[in-house]
């Protein structure tokens, strides 16, 4: 069994893992990259990458169906989803091949096959040629996470799915029950019913996307109801038992039948099987116990991304790779701001939010001021036909802090990063405004909600 040394290894090649190999490679560290699937991990693989291209091809299915209100006539209209699923697959190994291209350019040592933790510095490879061992000075981390169950429910990709199943699956049911309305339930309600799959989207909490602001939340509701998905909110499942050739899901409001449940309750950290509970590693909730470095209780060893801390979101995962990477090298970085990390769903309408809710910010105790700005007063959205949604901003009444952003509607994952510029730079709301916003752009709204917080928006 060979053994070969570097200055870092990496276990896990997701988003966080990749960015922090190369990060390491970049500050002059000798680093090997351990990866038992395809680099880049679920995000690139078998979650954001393909789930997007799928959205994608959703929002042209949507657009034939609106070609008439463009004064286009369509005949022999046909959308397939296995192409759909097929295109999101050319997508996500374009992009896998992306990362191993950025391993040979900076020079990082792949190593296929499934990596345990032998000591705090020690790696050893199974399934790998050779089954080399990996010993290192520092060892990052970054195995990621797995779609969650319900209690008594087994996934078997059949007529239980998890996300990693909806996206392989070129056959679509004619009915699905999606369990679990935040981001991906939400998001994957949006795909199936593009293809004109029966869906209902079932949510335990109150509202679905229960982590964004409430308005967003009812504004939600309405576009996917307006599209003919059943949203049952409040509700909770018992079971999910077969039922002839489909699925039967009992819950206190009755029984849901449909070909298929697509099961949406959320992700677990994949911290089982990696040796950590001989190193004697703190873990509490099911989630590493890292330092504001992402070091964890045992020196010299790092965890980053969906395995450390909530949330599970790939760009705080890349963030939090630069941070143990520059602190490996004795950069010392400044830490993840958790406070500013944008929450994105990437459905129609998209929704996107940083920071305090304004239920939060009131309970904060604060004295705030609200702005808000519909896409219905916005030029750029009318032309475009996408009218649906508003920009909302909270803010401190007293000193013009920006405490949190709510937007829903077109282009709210790209219109948001304004606003996270603004809180990183701790702007003032009189200092945003004063920034010049091109005509006719959606990005008006951001300014608009801004003005309107302030109590002079323009164009409402």
């Amino acid at each position: 069994m060979a053994t070969q040394k570097f200055d870092v290894t990496v276990v896990g090649t997701g988003p966080g893992g990749y960015v922090a190999a190369i990060r390491c490679a970049q500050l002059g560290l000798s680093v090997a990259a351990v990866e038992d699937d395809r680099p880049g991990g679920v995000c690139l693989n078998w979650g954001c990458i393909p789930t997007k291209a799928l959205l994608r091809n959703a929002e042209v299915v949507n657009l034939f169906h609106r070609a008439s209100e463009f004064g286009i006539s369509v005949s022999g209209f046909h959308a397939d989803y296995a192409a759909a699923v097929q295109r999101s697959r050319r997508v996500a190994d374009r992009m896998a091949k992306g990362v191993e291209f950025l391993f040979r350019k900076n020079k990082i040592t792949l190593v296929r096959g499934r990596g345990t933790l032998k000591s705090p510095t020690v790696v050893e490879v199974a399934g790998a040629e050779g089954a080399p061992v990996l010993e290192a000075s520092h060892v990052i981390l970054a195995t990621g996470s797995e779609p969650r169950s319900l209690p008594g429910v087994t996934i078997d990709e059949q007529r239980v799915i998890s996300s990693n199943g909806a996206v392989r699956n070129e056959q679509a049911p004619r009915s699905l029950v999606i369990i679990g309305a935040g981001a991906v339930g939400v998001e994957f309600a949006d795909v199936y019913a593009s293809y004109g799959v029966q869906v209902t989207l079932l949510e335990a909490l109150p509202r679905l996307l229960p982590i964004e602001d409430e308005e967003v939340s009812a504004q939600m509701t309405k576009a996917l109801t307006r599209r003919g998905i059943a949203v049952k909110t409040g509700v909770k499942v018992s079971a999910v038992t077969p039922s002839g050739s489909g699925v039967t899901v009992q819950t206190d409001g009755g029984p849901v039948a449909a070909d298929q449940v697509l099961m949406a309750v959320g992700r677990a950290a994949k911290i089982q099987g990696l040796g950590l509970e001989a190193l004697g590693l703190a873990v509490e909730r099911g989630f590493v116990t890292v330092s504001p470095m992402m070091e964890t209780s045992v020196k010299g060893l790092y965890a980053i991304g969906d395995m450390a801390r909530p949330p599970l979101l790939a760009h705080k995962a890349m963030a939090e790779g630069v941070v143990a990477a520059e602190a490996i090298a004795g950069q010392h970085p400044r830490p993840v701001d958790y406070t500013n990390v944008p929450s994105c769903t990437y459905a129609r309408p998209q929704v996107a939010s940083i920071g305090l809710t304004e239920a939060a910010a009131k309970g904060d105790g604060r004295e705030i001021t609200v702005g808000r700005f519909p896409f219905t007063a916005s030029g750029k959205a009318v032309a475009l036909g996408e009218t649906d949604g508003f920009v909302k901003v909270v803010a401190d009444k007293a000193t013009g802090e920006l405490l949190g952003v709510h937007i829903i509607g077109p282009e709210a994952t790209e219109i948001i990063h304004e606003f996270a510029v603004g809180r990183t730079l701790e702007a003032t709301l009189e200092e945003l405004v004063h920034t010049i916003h091109a005509h006719p752009t959606l990005s008006e709204a951001a300014l608009e909600a801004t003005l309107g917080a302030l109590g002079h928006a323009i164009h409402i």
